[in-house]
């Protein structure tokens, strides 16, 4: 049987009710391509140990840094260091992104908070 393949951006739309609650895309070696719709504005918070990778699958977004925002489109990709303080928010109404980060990544990373999902669904 081959690999499944699935729409990123259909599976979000079918599957994910809530914003800023992330789903698992699929299992790469240790990492996770994770897809999330973005609300107003998430948590201010950095990862200490993981990259992270984000890329726009529908929208528009910016990534707020201490030292100014990096607005991004559809196509548009970014990757944030380890230990970067960050700040992901929409720019339009639910934008659909993936993240590519080690599965043990927490969404919130050091800032645990009522936005925290440490028990992730699938597509």
């Amino acid at each position: 049987m081959p690999p499944r393949k699935i729409n990123l951006v259909e599976a979000a739309d079918r599957t994910i009710t809530k914003v800023f609650d992330p789903h698992i895309a699929g299992d790469v070696n240790d990492s996770q391509a994770k897809v999330a719709k973005f609300g107003d504005v998430f948590d201010w918070h950095a990862h200490d140990n993981e990259d992270e990778a984000f890329l726009v699958l529908r929208g528009r977004i910016a990534i707020d840094f201490r030292d100014g925002p990096v607005e991004l489109g559809e196509g548009d990709f970014i990757v944030v260091p380890r230990g970067v303080e960050h700040r992901p928010r929409s720019l339009t109404e639910e934008p659909v992104v993936l993240m590519f980060e080690p599965a043990t990544t927490l969404n919130t990373g050091n800032a645990k908070s009522d936005l925290t999902v440490a028990d992730l669904k699938r597509l």
